[in-house]
């Protein structure tokens, strides 16, 4: 049987993406952008990594309900009912659940491949050569995550420890999982390295549909109960109030991570180097997209004297910059961000900032 048969790619792809703020705003989060200059959204990007493996029928994107039409727009070709919305965000675990119950409807031998809109991957036939590994591997009980081979001591991604072999799939040797660690301080970060034997948590996944269902059963009993009541519920006349009365109670903001991965006993990871990026802040974007001469990334009309290492975006006003260094400069129509590169992870103060001075609509 071909491994990919009952392949079900599902894209989550909710989030509102603050630290690329201003460009990534509530009204135009950052899957929906195109940060990489090809003409293409994050989410239209990871969308096209899948089109090769499976049919777009088989694509499913889990967004929130105010993000449905957006998803549509930038995706004609997906069916509707593929576009599944929830009404509030409960965690990556709650949205991977959502997801597995509509499936299920589908085909109760579904595998499910949990991606995200908002990595950049340049290697996407390693992704889809280990999909096809987890498919297999799936079939067997397995929970398995794609580990990605670290290139240097990172302290801003979660480690995945492994274990032994378990078999070679597709091409791709399977591990065991000993253990999730947390995002490490930079020794720990650089003993993992030296280690051999961890790998960055990419946040990716496969799994039977029906087995994360006996996951979510036995480790988070009050997510299984809700997702139990709501998939009679799904796509008929009494959706919405099954939502409101299942959905919207469910406690914080709970990862897969936590809920269920870091307990569970069967858990695998295939260790690959698909060309894997987390665009997680400006810093990452100057880190990975394509450089001038000078080591500049430039997405503007741009006048420069003596800058290096620096990012520049404007879709509407010149940028000149003269002798910066390491440094961060975005223009969006109402407003202009500039900080040093090795400061990005403080946008999310100025986010705090906004709201403490009743300015959210520069969030909307």
């Amino acid at each position: 049987m071909n491994p990919t048969s009952h392949l079900y790619p599902v894209i989550l792809a909710g989030g509102v993406g603050s630290r690329l703020w201003p460009r990534s705003r509530k009204s135009a989060p950052k899957q929906f952008l195109d940060l990489t200059g090809n003409q293409r959204s994050m989410l239209q990007e990871a969308y096209d990594r899948m089109t090769p493996l499976v049919p777009p029928e088989r694509v499913f994107v889990i967004t929130n309900w105010e993000y449905q039409d957006a998803v549509q727009g930038q995706l004609p070709e997906l069916p509707a009912s593929n576009i599944v919305g929830e009404p509030a965000a409960r965690g990556s675990a709650a949205a991977i659940g959502l997801g597995a119950i509509h499936l299920l409807r589908r085909d109760p031998d579904a595998v499910m491949a949990v991606l995200t809109a908002d990595h950049l991957i340049n290697k996407p036939e390693v992704l889809r050569q280990t999909l096809t590994a987890g498919a297999s591997l799936a079939q067997s009980g397995e929970l398995i995550t794609l580990g990605i081979q670290p290139s240097y001591p990172e302290t801003g991604y979660g480690y995945i420890e492994m274990g032994d072999a378990l078999g070679e799939f597709n091409g791709l040797i399977a591990r065991r999982v000993r253990r999730f660690r947390e995002k490490p301080d930079l020794p720990t970060a650089e003993a993992f390295l030296a280690a051999g034997n961890f790998v960055w948590n990419s946040g990716m996944f496969i799994w039977r549909a029906d087995v994360i269902m006996e996951q979510f059963q036995r480790h988070m009993p009050e997510l299984f109960e809700a997702l139990t009541h709501l998939q009679p519920a799904l796509g008929g006349p009494d959706e919405e109030t099954a939502f409101q009365r299942y959905w919207m109670p469910l406690s914080g903001n709970v990862t897969i991570d936590y809920g269920v991965m870091e307990k569970a006993d069967r858990v695998a990871v295939f260790p690959v180097d698909m060309g894997w990026n987390d665009i997680g802040s400006w810093a990452a974007l100057l880190e990975v997209l394509p450089k001038d001469a000078n080591g500049n990334v430039v997405q503007a009309r741009h006048l420069d004297y003596e800058s290096a290492n620096i990012l520049a975006f404007s879709k509407n006003r010149l940028i000149a910059t003269i002798g910066l260094q390491d440094m961060i400069v975005v223009d969006t129509d109402d407003v202009v961000l500039v900080m040093p590169a090795s400061r990005a992870q403080d946008v999310k103060k100025i986010i705090q900032a906004l709201r403490q001075k009743g300015l959210e609509h520069y969030l909307e």
